[in-house]
């Protein structure tokens, strides 16, 4: 067992909760239709007023219409897919230079030289991608040369905090006419509405490595050893964290508020239990979840195949008289006998999240109790609940 002080940070990625039924989904195209109508603004305003935000938003959006294809896919192939080859530089570079011309020519009346068209298309589509390499998913920039993930793990999916100077950009806008956008009003105001957004990237640096660094802390007074660790914000803020650590047998799960102040972490505990089943360890299904999850994975054996968990991602809560329910955003149930798609995404449809969403505010002020006791581990076909210890 690594020694806890040659332990390695990960530089995977950990974004929290996703959404199955695609809510969340949705809000993340908000966030990049915002982001691409202000770059799109500051890069094109000067020229074209107003519709330079339509264009910004409109390619904004562009790399992620990959998700077209995932109704044809099965869910193996998008682990692989997604996220893949339009958030590439390689792409990125092509439609740059494919398109500074077409664009150019478009707008001759407007005055836009090819230059300023390819600046244009490369920012737009490059800060989509940055912004999610921040994020937990990551994203294969150096596709297909290099096809592991980028990703910083300082940013949820969602973050408000993030997205508002955004879309008052967007909103100022559309809101003046084409003479106070000659008079650069409307580049003014996107400057400062990004400028404000970038330093609050700024600052979840900061809090990750400030979390970092108490994760740290807290392994060591405890003479805990680890193989390696991760740090990502809770969903839709930076004040509240989630680590995970990995030690030879076991992953052990902690929160972190930046307002904990020295109360040590409580940490819960996932035991590895074992290889998978070599019957199934080397099929595709399964060897694209390992590559999809870097190995931050739990894997229970069932009936028909294998259960498979990815442990960066976080946990739906709920609870009942017998504590909290851990049940995994992302899960995977490979039935080798399966008809159809093999690998199945395994959710429940009727989540009420308004309790989550008070405890996860409490949690956020102190109160580790309420949000961490208990926990008992669902969403395995093979049995109804595994209990979990946990360490104060």
């Amino acid at each position: 067992m690594t020694n806890a002080k040659c332990g390695r940070a990960a530089g995977s990625f950990s974004l929290g909760w996703g959404d199955g039924t695609g809510r969340l989904a949705a809000v993340d195209v908000i966030t990049q239709t915002a982001l691409g109508a202000a770059v799109g603004a500051l890069v094109l305003g000067p020229k074209l007023g107003r519709p330079a935000i339509g264009w910004g938003a409109f390619f904004g959006v562009v790399p992620d219409l990959d998700a077209l294809l995932m109704p044809f896919l099965d869910t193996a192939v998008d682990l692989h897919l997604h996220r893949g080859f339009s958030h590439s530089l390689l792409i990125m570079l092509a439609a740059t230079f494919g398109l500074a011309k077409p664009l150019a020519k478009r707008w001759k009346r407007q005055k836009v030289t090819p230059q300023r068209a390819g600046w244009f298309v490369f920012l737009v589509w490059s800060t989509h991608v940055l912004i999610d390499c921040f994020t937990v998913y990551g994203t294969q920039v150096f596709w297909p040369f290099w096809r592991h993930p980028v990703s910083f793990d300082n940013l949820f999916i969602i973050d408000p905090l993030f997205t508002l100077p955004l879309l008052v950009a967007v909103v100022w806008g559309l809101r003046i006419d084409a003479k106070r956008w000659k008079k650069r009003e409307g580049v003014r105001m996107t400057a400062i509405c990004l400028a404000i957004s970038s330093l609050y990237v700024g600052l979840s640096f900061w809090a990750k490595h400030a979390v970092a660094s108490r994760v740290a802390a807290d392994l060591e007074a405890r003479g805990i050893g680890w193989e390696r660790r991760m740090e990502a914000p809770a969903p839709f803020s930076i004040l509240l964290w989630r680590a995970v650590v990995e030690r030879e047998n076991e992953f052990w799960v902690g929160y972190r508020s930046l307002f904990d102040g020295e109360t040590p972490i409580r940490w819960t505990i996932f035991p590895k239990k074992g290889e998978i089943p070599s019957a199934v360890s080397d099929h595709f299904e399964v060897r694209s979840v390992r590559r999809f999850s870097n190995e931050w994975w739990l894997t229970r054996e069932t009936s028909r195949g294998v259960w498979m968990m990815d442990l960066r991602f976080g946990e739906y809560r709920e609870w009942d008289e017998r504590g909290l329910e851990l049940r995994p955003v992302f899960a995977w149930d490979y039935q080798v006998d399966g008809r159809g798609d093999p690998l199945k995404r395994r959710l429940k449809e009727d989540r009420n999240m308004g309790p989550m969403m008070q405890r996860l505010w409490e949690r956020i002020l102190g109160d580790s109790e309420g949000w961490e006791d208990r926990p008992r581990l669902i969403g395995n076909p093979a049995v109804s609940s595994e209990t979990l210890p946990t360490v104060r």
